[in-house]
């Protein structure tokens, strides 16, 4: 089994795929879940630096990246060692620096493409959700997110949010074939100062840069 960054971070945000498993709609879980919402859809803008893990321990793997995310109202951009993701909203474009190669893309805010914003939002629509309480991790909520759908790679997140904020401190995305993807902010900056060319790329800024466009 292969795994690249690329798959970790893809995991991130393949919210949209996940399965069905016994769970109900609590309300503690739904108080708190609001609560964070409602603190990230205050912030006009913020920067994030993510460290995933991906663990499978019936295959002996254990990998670890690190990215940085910019997030501006419906803006993001996406930062690793060998891939930059850029989405404007309406165009994203996927750059890989190494091999000089962008691909420019629509964006379908309907479809599961990469959006970080789905986290903040993503109980609200065919999910339900189950409080665990602190003891995983004192200081923290512990909540379970488990999808409607029967038919799909993952079957569950936990989710662990600060009691003292309602900050998202981590996340661990499961899937059938045994892959923990677990995500933790090790550093965030709201307000962070981001104007719109920053979500967008310009090949003219790039010599030698291969443009594929399939727009």
């Amino acid at each position: 089994m292969t795994i690249t960054k690329k798959t970790v971070f893809a995991a991130l945000f393949s919210l949209g795929t996940l399965s069905a498993a016994f769970a109900q709609y609590d309300p503690n879980a739904l108080e708190i879940l609001e609560a964070m919402s409602k603190k990230y859809k205050a912030i006009p803008s913020f920067e994030a630096n993510l460290t995933s893990t991906l663990v499978n321990e019936s295959e002996g793997i254990k990998e670890e990246f690190k990215g940085k995310i910019t997030v501006k109202g419906e803006k993001f951009k996406l930062e690793l060692e060998d891939q930059v993701i850029i989405n404007n909203g309406t165009t994203v474009w996927t750059y890989l620096p190494s091999a000089k190669e962008v691909t420019i893309d629509n964006f379908d805010p309907k479809s599961d493409d990469i959006n970080p914003i789905k986290i903040f939002d993503i109980y609200k629509k065919g999910f339900k959700y189950l409080y665990l309480g602190d003891k995983l991790e004192p200081g923290n909520d512990e909540v379970d997110l488990v999808p409607e759908k029967k038919n799909a790679q993952y079957f569950k997140i936990k989710m662990m949010i600060s009691k003292k904020d309602r900050s998202i401190q981590s996340w661990t995305m499961y899937d059938k074939s045994g892959n923990r993807y677990k995500y933790i902010i090790t550093k965030f900056v709201p307000n962070a100062k981001a104007d719109d060319a920053f979500f967008s790329f310009d090949p003219k800024k790039y010599p030698g840069v291969e443009v594929t466009d399939v727009r």
